[in-house]
């Protein structure tokens, strides 16, 4: 099958929406089908460039109304079966252009739009309900819409919106195989003290993700004699949430005003290896989303499937899959003193955080990339006519 994703975002670029589409461009190349990964322009890269996730074509060097032109281009030299835009508002820089394309394409072919989240794009000041408008819109005009997590599964099925598939994504990190990884030496050279309860973070620092309520609870845990310190893996901040880097020089204001700042430490963007060897010389990670754990979240899959003893939030809508001290502790968002004692309760237990070790790693088996290739090509099939049914 000749199949194109569209990305406001792939590496180089930092983004878990970029990350998701090259593996997922990855397994379905691996399995013998033509990918096409259309993207934006980053100097340094070639315009279109053979790799092992299809070829890369970066068409636009931003995303606004000429979008449409330059992707009817592609489509009448390379005639893709079908074109999966994966959508997140902030990949776009929240441009509506995208959200009209699914429709204007409508003619040439079935267009597909997965959606990471339902955040809706900047139209014009005080456009207030128009904006969440344009999401049902563009879902409504789709061939077929994929939602990660029921949560937007429910949302978009309520807004009538048919033709929908619920397909979860995977890690984008792929665990490493640490046979000789000695965390003490990790933790040596990277300015940690070896005896240290080292809690780990993954992910850029927005407001969603609950930063603050993360800082205030590393306060709550030194005054109580804790010696923890935070370790905040990956960049901060991404390359294309603008609004990111306000938040971050937010924290990093409350980390000083608690006198924690000395106790956070950042290891800035990693390669895929460092990453796996950071989650090891964790001895927890602690995601509190403000809105709930969700297996929309990126982070989330990456943790589950390095099998680390986690800590996050109560999931907004249940998720009967992931089980409150089985796979993960829960506790309530925006509650720091609640996330300090779960976390101070998995550093003195050794027994509990080896049990949620394991039932990490259990529960991450679920979210492979094969299984997740075949349900998104389960989605396309139906809409791409087979020779023998045009017979």
């Amino acid at each position: 099958m000749r199949i194109a994703l569209l990305s406001g975002e792939y590496p180089p670029l930092q983004g878990g929406v970029g990350d998701y589409t090259r593996e997922l461009a990855r397994t379905l190349t691996a399995q013998g089908h033509t990918l096409y990964v259309l993207t934006r322009f980053v100097n340094g890269s070639a315009l279109v460039e053979q790799t092992d996730a299809g070829a890369v074509h970066r068409l636009v060097s931003r995303w606004d109304w000429q979008t449409r032109r330059r992707v009817e281009a592609f489509l009448r030299v390379h005639h893709p079966e079908v074109l999966n835009i994966q959508y997140q508002a902030a990949a776009y820089h929240l441009h509506p252009a995208i959200n009209l394309l699914p429709k204007a394409l409508a003619r040439r072919l079935p267009v597909v739009v997965t959606f990471h989240d339902l955040r809706t794009p900047y139209l014009f000041p005080k456009a207030g309900v128009l904006r969440w408008k344009s999401i049902v819109f563009m879902a409504k005009s789709a061939a077929a819409c994929i939602t990660t997590n029921i949560e937007d599964y429910e949302t978009l099925q309520a807004e009538g919106v048919e033709r929908l598939h619920l397909i979860p994504i995977g890690s984008n990190i792929t665990p490493a195989a640490l046979s000789h990884f000695d965390p003490i030496a990790w933790r040596r050279a990277h300015g940690l003290p070896e005896s240290a309860a080292v809690i780990g973070y993954f992910g850029f620092l927005n407001e969603s993700k609950g930063g603050e309520s993360l800082i205030r609870a590393l306060a709550v845990l030194r005054a109580r004699g804790v010696e923890a310190h935070l370790l905040h893996i990956g960049g901060q901040v991404g390359d294309s949430d603008p609004t990111n880097a306000a938040y971050a020089a937010r924290l990093e204001q409350l980390a000083a005003a608690l006198e924690v700042s000395p106790f956070i430490h950042r290891t800035g963007f990693l390669e895929p290896r460092a990453v796996s060897e950071a989650f090891a010389a964790c001895d927890c990670v602690a995601l509190p989303y403000r809105d709930g754990a969700s297996f929309r979240r990126g982070t989330l899959m990456a943790a589950l499937a390095h099998g680390c003893a986690i800590i996050t939030t109560t999931p907004r809508v249940p998720l009967p899959e992931l089980r409150h001290g089985e796979h993960a502790l829960f506790v309530p968002p925006d509650s720091p003193t609640s996330l300090a004692d779960a976390i101070q309760q998995v550093l003195q237990q050794p027994a509990l955080c080896a049990a949620l070790q394991q039932g990490a790693r259990q529960l991450s088996a679920r979210f492979q990339w094969d299984h997740i290739a075949e349900m998104t090509l389960r989605a396309y099939q139906q809409l791409v006519p087979t020779p023998n049914a045009t017979r």
